[in-house]
């Protein structure tokens, strides 16, 4: 039991890490490349996952859903800090540092993809747990893109609409920032409790998230038969 347990965590952990790593790492990085050092001077441009893990966010919450058998797997890291006005173009830029994230998320997905063509290589005791991991990263990293692209900031697809919309909408769009985790916390875990208790079914992932996952997945899923057929 033990060892199953053991085995479970190992295939979900380095996935989740180098999802997270890499999304962050990249949000910095494209502050930096756009004008602003704050990340690079803290040190947050790496992908070392230690500079980037935060205690419940990257390691209790997933674990704790994980161990419960939640029907999807749900974490976060440190944010990466991001001086808006630092950027050469404030407004644009921040779209492009907000996109960083996801955009390498998904690229991650494309490259798991086709490293499932070189398992067989591999030795055969070996082969299972590397495909585990590569088809976690793909659902991992697409979950992770397809979420923060949620238009609620301070999600990446919030900065983005705050970016892209015209004043008028911008703006109180911004303003929903300092209560928007708490709005996806209610969106995530109260109103599927609701929704139980009365009969409905208001899971938020289910709904919303599942099926432009699966949609991602299973065209990315198809690389590989594709180049390797």
């Amino acid at each position: 039991m033990t060892a199953d347990i053991m085995m479970t965590i190992s295939v979900w952990a380095i996935p989740l890490l180098l999802a997270i790593t890499f999304h962050e790492a990249a949000h910095g990085f494209v502050a930096w490349k756009l004008g602003d050092p704050t990340a690079y001077q803290l040190g947050r441009v790496s992908f070392n996952p230690f500079k980037h893990i935060d205690t419940f966010g990257t390691v209790l919450l997933p674990l704790l859903l994980l161990v419960m058998q939640a029907p999807f797997l749900f974490g976060y890291a440190k944010p990466v800090p991001v001086n808006f006005h630092n950027l050469r173009h404030p407004r644009t830029d921040m779209v492009w540092v907000a996109l960083a994230g996801p955009g390498v998320n998904l690229f991650i997905a494309f490259a798991a993809a086709l490293s499932i063509g070189i398992i067989t290589f591999l030795p055969v005791i070996t082969q299972e747990w590397f495909l585990a991991n590569l088809m976690n990263t793909i659902l991992i990293n697409v979950i992770l893109a397809v979420f923060n692209m949620i238009p609620i900031p301070p999600l990446d697809g919030g900065r983005v609409a705050v970016g892209l919309l015209p004043d008028s909408l911008a703006r109180p769009l911004a303003r929903v920032e300092p209560y928007g985790m708490l709005i996806l916390i209610m969106l995530i875990f109260i109103a599927p409790m609701i929704g139980q208790a009365i009969g409905m079914n208001l899971h938020f992932f289910t709904l919303i998230i599942q099926p432009i996952v699966k949609v991602i997945v299973s065209f990315i899923y198809e690389i590989p038969l594709a180049i390797f057929s």
